[in-house]
């Protein structure tokens, strides 16, 4: 299903840098109405409330929280679209001692908090007849050794992201699910990322595909070519219709 952002009431979380701040402004420049910041800092928007007043409203949020998710969702009842973008990445290989730590911290953030999410504005997007945004990675397809825990939370947060578009799908919900190759954030230079594409590519690739009713984005360069690889597969298993 189609979404445009023209006029529409948006969420934000990890709004205030990289991707989310990127996300924040392409959808102001296309004419969204007004967009939540969802942050654990409040603080950290003040730029972005400078720069687009009234348009934007900072509540903090924390997505490893149930009971902070259920509040955001109770102060945003009149949102469309939702973009579950907060995550962290913690850098741990297979045979590393801290591993089991690592993916604890990244499940409970990058798996539980999509859940929390998920589960918290459901009946708001419903009602809106909305769309339901989550930023995976190309990681979610591929297993990359120096940020393996991190690989193995967004292919579990991406395997959720296709069961809610199967489940919000069949009460009018649009699900799209964002697959990232290297980008030039803060996290990105976390994990030895160098020359990444801009944050943009990964924004206005996000309203495009809205528009265009699409449930899986591969908005960069090297993303693209995994995409293409995995397409075949993507229409005759993910996107297909299985009877059990």
């Amino acid at each position: 299903m189609s979404i445009s952002i023209k006029d529409k009431v948006a969420l934000v979380t990890g709004a205030n840098r990289g991707i989310g701040k990127a996300i924040v402004e392409s959808f102001l420049n296309h004419g969204a109405k007004k967009v939540y910041l969802a942050v654990r800092n409040p603080e950290s928007t003040q730029a972005l409330e400078a720069q687009y007043g009234d348009r934007v409203v900072t509540i903090q949020a924390d997505v490893s929280a149930s009971d902070s998710i259920k509040r955001l969702a109770d102060q945003t009842s009149d949102v469309e679209i939702v973009v579950n973008n907060a995550g962290i990445l913690c850098l741990a290989s297979p045979l590393d001692e801290n591993v089991e730590e690592a993916f604890s911290k990244e499940v409970n953030v990058n798996v539980f908090g999509l859940l929390r999410i998920a589960q918290s504005f459901a009946e708001i997007l419903e009602r809106n007849k909305g769309a339901l945004v989550q930023l995976n990675s190309i990681v979610s397809m591929k297993n990359f050794v120096g940020v393996s825990s991190y690989s193995a939370s967004k292919a579990a947060s991406y395997s959720f992201t296709q069961g809610l578009r199967e489940e919000l799908g069949e009460k009018g919900v649009a699900v799209l699910s964002v697959h990232p190759g290297p980008i030039a954030t803060d996290m990105g230079t976390e994990s030895g990322i160098e020359n990444g594409a801009a944050a943009s590519i990964v924004s206005e690739g996000i309203v495009k595909a809205l528009a265009a009713g699409e449930f899986h984005l591969f908005p960069d360069k090297m993303a693209q070519q995994m995409g293409s690889a995995y397409q075949s597969f993507a229409e005759n298993v993910i996107l297909a219709d299985f009877s059990v």
